[in-house]
């Protein structure tokens, strides 16, 4: 269900959604899957960054499995979404390491939300991007209504979500949704490049980073920048970064 590569070069762990045969659609096994997985990677501190993708070239992941909520009632669709935020999209959009989404093919509606919470997005040149939710009669219930319009603006956020209609890797790159396109068969590869750039940080300050830049959204933002800020004069990463700089060579982070 999911594949677990450890790039040693490059330091990052690999997760693929392993279901070709449905797009990869997301599932209730899927998530529990990667969040089992991201519990184990965000205490390996061999470990500096995470790639999601989905294996073969038709999708990163087509939507979450429609049959296995089908029949759900209120309470049960409530749970569903609250439980998947909790254990895979929320866990991502905090999660302590970068975490760049392949999109190699569809991102649909759990999938595209998928995306939205990952920290950076790489797109093949091919893939199609969209939250057809609403054409169900649903809307986005892992973050999308939440994210999109973050990224992207409102009003295109809105017009995304309301026509359910898809956009093309182009169009996502043009709008801001996609931080790079490339071909499909050099998609991971650029994702690797990417990874490999975060050797050059301090794992806290990725860490601190991330967290300051979510809090950007809410209430009290600038106060967390401040305490993280003042958290990381207390590393040694931090003192070498500054004698590196001051002695002009490139810094020794510890893991």
């Amino acid at each position: 269900m999911i594949n677990y590569i450890e790039n040693e070069e490059h330091k990052v762990a690999i997760l693929e959604i392993n279901r070709p045969d449905q797009l990869n659609a997301l599932n209730n096994s899927v998530i529990s899957a990667i969040d089992r997985e991201l519990e184990d990677i965000r205490q390996n501190k061999t470990i500096r960054s995470v790639i999601i993708r989905g294996v073969g070239q038709k999708a990163f992941v087509a939507g979450a499995d429609i049959k296995e909520f089908q029949e759900f009632n209120q309470e049960e669709a409530r749970s569903l979404s609250v439980k998947g935020k909790e254990c895979l999209f929320d866990k991502i959009a905090n999660f302590n390491k970068p975490v760049i989404a392949c999109i190699n093919g569809y991102a649909l509606g759990g999938g595209l939300e998928l995306a939205l919470a990952s920290h950076i997005r790489i797109a093949s040149e091919t893939a199609k991007l969209g939250l057809p939710e609403c054409s169900l009669g649903i809307i986005p219930g892992y973050g999308g209504t939440q994210r999109l319009g973050r990224i992207i603006g409102i009003g295109k956020a809105m017009e995304m979500i309301l026509t359910a209609q898809m956009i093309s890797a182009i169009e996502a790159k043009e709008i801001g949704l996609v931080n790079q396109i490339t071909d499909s068969e050099n998609i991971l590869l650029k994702c690797l490049e990417i990874s490999k750039l975060f050797h050059r940080t301090s794992p806290e300050s990725l860490s601190a980073a991330i967290k300051s830049i979510n809090s950007c959204f809410y209430p009290g933002g600038s106060a967390v920048e401040s305490e993280e800020f003042a958290k990381l004069f207390d590393t040694l990463n931090f003192q070498e970064g500054v004698s590196a700089f001051l002695e002009k060579r490139k810094p020794n982070f510890n893991q």
